[in-house]
């Protein structure tokens, strides 16, 4: 990936990204991150050894891709004040900022711009994230492909060609890490009530969500067949599952995604009416 990257914000997921960029191989010196404040970005530069600046039109000028990674209440003074260098240098613009549409980014930034919108979640922090990505009608195939690899450097991706559907991507990884944290805290209580110390029981259950979810991506069997898998007639397993079929937990999941959805796109057009 020979390319020039300025990351617009140097938060979490931005310093993920990075590294995870370094990590594939990508130089350092062809990294450049920027923050309103130096002390921002020191620990920054000390432990991966990038670029940064404080003044982000300084950033861009020769940049080949841009990715905006500040708060989406902000992002419109940011590209803004940016536009006329966008406009010029013409990079590859890629949005991680949750429920800002790319046609108002877009214009924010002056219009035509070849642009990306991204929905990574929170494992991208460790280097196994999932993401969605939407792309505009201005981007080449070579962008798309720029895109994909600046990604994969902390994790999956998949592309959605409508944009509407980044709010279902939303539901299904964006916000889905704290699904699974959920389950395992409603686990380790119902484990301490069974006897077993807390710490025990919140090792074994994150340890077999780990091994499950390690076999249901290496497995070519679908996960209605690998939970069958695990099911004796008449034994434990079984009279698990049949208890939270009963009590609907698929219901409910559909539930909790819809609403998932549906906030995800209220929040887009809450931010892009702004």
């Amino acid at each position: 990936m020979a390319s020039k990257i300025t990351f617009i914000g140097a938060g979490n997921m931005a310093s993920a990204i990075i590294g995870g960029l370094i990590d594939s191989g990508v130089s350092p010196s062809d990294i450049t991150a920027t923050a309103p404040n130096e002390s921002e970005l020191a620990p920054l530069a000390a432990r991966l050894g990038i670029n940064t600046n404080t003044d982000n039109n300084a950033a861009v000028e020769d940049a080949d891709v841009v990715v905006l990674a500040v708060k989406p209440q902000i992002m419109r003074s940011v590209c803004e004040a940016m536009r006329d260098n966008v406009q010029q240098q013409s990079p590859l613009i890629i949005s991680i900022a949750a429920g800002l549409d790319a046609a108002t980014i877009d214009q924010w930034l002056g219009g035509n711009n070849a642009l990306v919108r991204c929905m990574p979640n929170t494992p991208a922090l460790v280097g196994i994230g999932a993401s969605g990505l939407y792309a505009n009608s201005a981007m080449n195939e070579e962008q798309r492909t720029l895109a994909t690899q600046l990604m994969e450097a902390v994790g999956i991706v998949e592309w959605v060609e409508e944009e509407s559907l980044l709010d279902a991507v939303t539901a299904v990884s964006g916000s889905a890490p704290a699904y699974f944290f959920l389950m395992f805290e409603a686990m380790e209580e119902a484990a301490v009530k069974l006897g077993l110390p807390a710490a025990t029981a919140r090792r074994l259950a994150i340890q077999t969500a780990l091994g499950a979810a390690t076999m249901a991506q290496r497995s070519d069997k679908d996960p209605a067949t690998l939970k069958q898998n695990v099911m004796s007639p008449g034994g434990t397993t079984e009279r698990a599952i049949q208890h939270m079929e009963d009590a609907q937990l698929r219901a409910t999941i559909a539930d909790a995604m819809q609403a998932c959805a549906q906030r995800a796109e209220a929040m887009s057009k809450e931010l892009s009416a702004n």
